[in-house]
């Protein structure tokens, strides 16, 4: 579990608390037992109303999670691992007030193994990122090759042959590709469509395209690509690098629905070329960020923000 809970744990907490415990004094029994700071316990009105008094406690502890994260992970920890209500079975309505109390706790405990499960995918891309990035550091070969395919890109920057510069963008791409062992293929024509060039990624095939003008991409330009991924196999991805960015509305209207698109622009080719972030690294960040979130915009100074 995080050191933040999430919204939706922390109103799954206090259902539990509200469902597992019939009488107050049982309640604050089991509380007392968990928090250490006999002030957060105290703190409501315990002639109030059980779910208010829960409420208080809870918004207490959340309030400043970093001082009773102890207790906040104690509480969930003694709440997820309960199996038996007993004590509920005696009350009126006990076989129902039972069934209640175990799919609270049961919706409690699916939401904190969802954060962890995702907490640890999170730590294993950070360990793969930076044993990447050692890796990539600690081969001059490698390092000299980037630095060439970064030359290669800054003598694009500064030409004015705007039409010339994204084919030669492509062959850019087509080596970084290379570099990184990602067996690419480089731009071909398949039943009347233009493909910039493709490249294969842990077991998924991905579609490359990439447009350089001086106007951010638009809605228009991802639909046309997202067709010619649509009509590929079911395994096939596609990466759209936009060197100027994407409209708004072009990144609003792709991230709705479930996108076979991933969205890239300047910003993150540079972080590459400058070795801030492997190419590998980069791309399984966006598609895991896409899955969960469905945002296909997920940009690399956020990644290395939070590193």
């Amino acid at each position: 579990m995080g050191k933040k809970l999430s919204a939706v744990s922390i109103e799954l907490l206090k259902e539990a608390l509200c469902s597992i415990y019939w009488y107050k004094n049982n309640l604050r029994s089991f509380l007392s037992n968990c928090i250490n700071d006999t002030n957060v316990i105290n703190l409501p009105d315990w002639n109030g109303y059980k779910r208010q008094i829960v409420s208080d406690i809870i918004d207490e502890l959340c309030s400043n999670q970093e001082r009773y994260l102890g207790d906040i992970r104690r509480l969930i920890h003694e709440v997820i691992k309960m199996e038996s209500f007993r004590h509920l079975e005696q009350v009126e309505d006990g076989k129902r007030k039972v069934e209640r109390a175990k799919q609270a706790v049961a919706d409690l405990k699916k939401v904190v193994e969802d954060q962890t499960q995702k907490i640890k995918e999170e730590e294993e891309i950070k360990r793969k990122r930076l044993e990447n990035l050692k890796k990539i550091r600690s081969s001059q070969a490698v390092l000299s090759k980037l630095d060439e395919i970064k030359i290669n890109y800054f003598r694009l920057v500064t030409s004015k042959e705007y039409q010339k510069r994204g084919f030669e963008l492509e062959k850019v791409l087509y080596d970084l590709f290379e570099l990184f062992d990602l067996d690419p293929k480089a731009s071909f024509r398949n039943t009347g469509e233009q493909i910039d060039g493709a490249f294969s990624l842990e077991g998924t095939d991905y579609l490359f395209e990439a447009k350089w003008t001086n106007q951010f991409s638009d809605a228009s330009d991802l639909d046309s690509f997202a067709g010619k991924i649509n009509r590929k196999l079911d395994n096939t991805l596609g990466l759209f690098l936009s060197v100027n960015g994407f409209s708004d509305d072009a990144v609003r209207i792709h991230s709705v629905s479930r996108s076979t698109i991933l969205l890239m622009d300047g910003t993150d080719l540079m972080a590459i070329l400058e070795n801030q972030i492997d190419f590998v690294s980069l791309i399984i960040r966006k598609r895991r960020h896409a899955a969960q979130t469905g945002n296909i915009y997920l940009k690399s100074s956020e990644i290395l923000n939070d590193y």
